[in-house]
Order: C-alpha cells, then sequence, then structure tokens
C-alpha cells in the first residue's frame, strides 16, 4: 500500500549569524536527527498545520511528514488509528534508511496515540524485515504480509523489526483510552466514523476514506502502551482547553508510564493537536527532540 510521505533536510545554519552559509556541505544524515510526524484524524502531509509544524521542526532536524492510509493521497482507508502504525514504523523505517541514526516520533492526536503505540511494539533489536522506500523518496509502502505480521507480534508482544523503532517518542494531544465519547467534538467523531452518513461527511468533507470493519482485535490502547515505552525517552503534551480530550488523559498516560517513565507539560491556554500548537510550543518540542541523550 503506497503511503504518501515527504523528507526535508534540516535547515539549521542557513541565515543565522555566524550559520552555515549557502553552498557549504550539511552535515550527513547520521549526524543529523530526523523527526517522523504523524498528524491527526482527517490531516494530511499537505495540511497547513503539518506544513507549519514541519517547517519549525526542520530548524533543528530533518523532518518526515507522512499521510497515514485513508488521508491524502496515501492507499488505502482509515482504522483510526489501529493499522496506522504500520505507515509509521514504514516512515522510520525510511528515515533510517537515509542515513538517520537517531529517530523521534512526533504525534498529534490520534497520530499521538499512533506515537505511542509504536513506541511500545516496536524495539531496536535486529530481525530480518523493513519497509521499502518508494521511488524518488516520495513513498514508502506497507506489504499485506507486514500488516498479518504486526497484528500477531501485538498479541505476543512488542515486535522486533531492524530499522523502525523510534530513539524517542513526543505525544500531543493524545487520548488515554479507547472509545472515549465523554466530549461533545468526540461523539461527533464517532459518527464521522461509525455512521455510513458520517463516513460519507469525512470522506467528502475531510477527505478522509474511512473503513467499515470494527477493529478485530481491539489494539493495546494508549494507557497500556505508556509503560512499553521505556528506555525511550516520553514525552507528554497537553492542552488544559483540548475540548476533544479533557486533563485526565494526559494524567492518565503519565501515571501509566511510572516515576521517571515520561515527562508531561500541560500547556495553559492550548487547545487541540497541531492546529492550537503554536511555532514557539512546537520549538521547545524540536529542542526536546533533538537534545542529546544522556549516556
Amino acid at each position: 500500500m503506497p503511503v504518501e510521505a515527504v523528507y526535508e533536510p534540516c535547515t539549521a545554519g542557513f541565515g543565522a549569524p555566524g550559520g552555515r552559509a549557502a553552498g557549504t556541505p550539511a552535515a550527513t544524515p547520521a549526524a543529523t536527527p530526523a523527526i517522523v510526524v504523524a498528524h491527526g484524524f482527517t490531516g494530511s502531509a499537505d495540511r497547513p498545520a503539518v506544513r507549519r509544524a514541519a517547517q519549525v521542526f526542520a530548524q533543528r532536524a530533518a523532518v518526515i511528514t507522512f499521510s497515514f492510509r485513508g488521508h491524502g493521497r496515501s492507499g488505502g482507508r482509515s482504522t483510526v488509528g489501529d493499522r496506522e502504525v504500520l505507515d509509521l514504523a514504514a516512515a522510520v523505517a525510511w528515515a533510517r534508511e537515509l542515513g538517520h541514526t537517531r529517530v523521534v516520533t512526533v504525534g498529534f492526536s490520534m497520530g499521538g496515540s499512533v506515537v505511542l503505540r509504536h513506541g511500545a511494539l516496536y524495539t531496536a533489536d535486529p530481525v530480518a524485515g523493513s519497509a521499502e522506500s518508494g521511488a524518488g523518496g516520495t513513498a514508502v509502502r506497507v506489504s499485506e504480509r507486514e500488516g498479518r505480521r504486526e497484528g500477531r507480534g501485538e498479541r505476543e508482544g512488542r515486535i522486533q523489526r531492524t530499522g523502525a523503532h523510534s530513539d524517542a517518542v513526543v505525544s500531543v494531544s493524545a487520548p488515554a483510552r479507547w472509545y472515549y465519547r465523554g466530549t461533545a467534538p468526540m461523539r461527533r467523531l464517532h459518527w464521522v466514523v461509525t455512521r455510513p452518513s458520517g463516513r460519507l461527511v469525512g470522506r467528502y468533507g475531510f477527505r478522509t476514506r474511512i473503513a467499515t470493519e470494527d477493529w478485530d482485535p481491539v489494539p493495546l490502547s494508549p494507557v497500556a502502551a505508556v509503560p512499553l515505552i521505556a528506555p525511550a525517552p516520553l514525552l507528554l503534551v497537553h492542552g488544559d482547553r483540548d475540548p476533544y480530550f479533557p486533563l485526565d488523559h494526559p494524567r492518565m498516560l503519565a501515571e501509566a508510564a511510572g516515576p521517571g517513565g515520561a515527562e508531561l507539560w500541560l500547556e495553559r491556554g492550548m487547545g487541540h493537536a497541531e492546529n492550537a500548537a503554536d511555532d514557539a510550543l512546537l520549538a521547545r518540542i524540536a529542542d526536546w527532540a533533538t537534545a542529546t541523550p544522556p549516556a
């Protein structure tokens, strides 16, 4: 299945006093961290909020943005956070194939739940098999065999796949549990996902093609995934004015991570996901993502 993806090299140094001049060779990918951005439901690689986040992140790291299945120019249909973990794994593997040795995943809303589950399931231990990069670096591919393998791996425990793991995880505006309907926006979202008329609105109103099948099996929940992410560093970011998920969600995730398992930023006045994250917050996230990990 093709997944639309965009690679942007790090722009650090250009235009800065004493920085790297135009024409000067850039740092090698091995010396440059990469940030893989996982957008929210109904987003895509070309949405303005995703492009803005990529531009801020690119000042500190190379950036890969992509469209989850059923979104943008990617194939397939959205499973609203279930099989999307395969799309993220393919994008992370592509970053490593490009030469980046440190890869950090940053997810928003649905993408925030996906990066948590990806961080829990995909480990650094080498086992044969990885995602393939597409021609020209504009797409990655997810095979059906990989999909079946991921499903078995989630039931049996953590997945070991060369190059598909993240070195650190940032989850922004993510839910703590599935099937949450405690706010009006989430009740509307469930209508879009579960009703035929809602899926028509999703397809033609939000350019999002939604699968009709129920989850089988139900994927590992965000709160169950969080304790499995260590030893990779984890940052949880949530706004205190999020209309979708109230503050009990990030607090539940932080508590599940255990002492020292996650850093929690509760942002005053922030709403939901990439649309509500201003440039200053995005820069702080990028600084955290690109900081030299402790020895």
